[in-house]
């Protein structure tokens, strides 16, 4: 596992370099690379010359060697990938959020189907299915406990559902914990000091990594920072406090705004979490086309969150914060900046560093992508009696 872990994190290396990174003997890398090639987990590539001596082979990932499958439950809409071992989306398929979770468990069964015979996967290949959802969940009963704007959901067996409809090993996750995953997983940025994920969606939450490794909390759960309070004067959110974090970045709250300050019709539909979205893009459409009172109430919500990350990123001294989720593309354009500046003008440890603000890597997609990943991840973690074998086939 720690060879292939090496492996991974590389782009491309050798084996006297594995040898040095972990200790090994040369001889022992040697033996566990054989096996890792054999089992088509590893490949060859170039060759090197770096000093004195013969060329050095370099070795990649197979992507080819193993998959994993990921699925995102969102309100709006469930998204279901297929990624090879290098975390690349092989195939996608997008489905409008069914109603209850037994509607939500067939619809994923089917998708899971499809990609694999579209992709000419065999199943014996795929290390697994992982499944992003909202928190709070329940890790070691793999149940969802109540998960906002999702009809008809409350303690849900998800993890137990989906393995018996799918027929594989089932990996639950919260999403905010997945999307950081993926992350991590697609890149180098984020795999050394502390960095933050802020996931915007229709609740906001934040993960934390350092050196690579996910902070998930006792219970995998952390990250739950929807009642910190960012504006005295904002609006009213449920648990009865103004200005949380949560209400303040709503899609509710902006297109309310927009709605009250006559930039949307008020005749907008807003009843579901799907005409919410729609309303939403159309505050932020009206935004790019150069609406001052959209553009100036996503300006607010952006600074409301701007401060939220910037306490966060001051609590865990992050060097990096990256955003992203399923409205983060839309509001991109406006909350980029305001963050950025936010950081810059009033984190208390502006002086000691800056603190570099990214996009996601991965896309809108994350949350799907991160609950692969977390399958990719959990085989791939290093463990003693794994030194000489490739990743457990679940």
């Amino acid at each position: 596992m720690v060879v292939l872990d090496q492996i991974r994190r590389a782009d491309g290396v050798s084996r006297v370099e594995l040898a040095a990174s972990t200790g090994l003997a040369l001889q022992t890398i040697s033996n566990i690379v054989s096996r890792l090639l054999d089992q088509r987990l590893v490949v060859e590539g170039e060759r090197r010359i770096e000093g004195r001596g013969k060329p050095r082979t370099m070795l990649h990932l197979d992507p080819q060697g193993a998959y994993a499958l990921g699925v995102h439950v969102d309100p709006v809409v469930v998204t279901a990938v297929l990624v090879d071992l290098d975390g690349g989306v092989v195939e996608r398929q997008s489905i409008e959020t069914p109603v209850g979770p037994d509607a939500v468990v067939e619809a994923v069964a089917d998708a899971v189907s499809v990609m694999l015979e579209a992709a000419t996967v065999e199943r014996d290949a795929v290390l697994g299915l992982g499944v992003a959802a909202p928190g709070p969940i329940d890790l070691a009963s793999g149940r969802v406990i109540h998960p906002p704007l999702l009809e008809g959901w409350l303690d849900v067996p998800l993890r137990d559902a989906l393995a018996a409809a799918t027929g594989f090993d089932v990996i639950l996750e919260k999403d905010v914990s997945a999307a950081m995953t993926a992350e991590l997983w697609r890149g180098n940025r984020m795999l050394t000091g502390t960095s933050l994920f802020f996931y915007t969606g229709f609740g906001v939450a934040a993960a934390i990594a350092h050196d690579g490794e996910l902070f998930a909390g006792t219970s995998r759960n952390a990250g739950e920072i929807g009642h910190l309070i960012v504006d005295s004067d904002g609006p009213l959110c449920w648990c009865g406090q103004r200005g949380c974090i949560g209400a303040s970045a709503a899609p509710a709250t902006i297109v309310g705004e927009a709605v009250v300050r006559g930039s949307l019709d008020p005749r907008t539909p807003q009843r579901t979490p799907r005409e919410l979205d729609a309303a939403l893009t159309a505050v932020c459409v009206s935004a790019a086309g150069g609406d001052e009172v959209a553009s100036d109430v996503l300006r607010t919500a952006a600074r409301r969150v701007a401060r939220g990350i910037t306490v966060v990123a001051d609590l865990v001294d992050a060097g990096v914060v990256v955003l992203g989720g399923p409205s983060w593309e839309r509001l991109a354009p406006t909350f980029v900046p305001v963050v950025r500046a936010e950081l810059a003008e009033h984190a208390t440890l502006r002086e000691m560093h800056a603190v570099e603000v990214l996009g996601s890597a991965v896309g809108e997609s994350v949350g799907a992508v991160g609950a692969a990943s977390r399958v990719l991840d959990d085989a791939f973690t290093p463990r003693p009696s794994g030194l000489v074998g490739g990743p457990r086939r679940r």
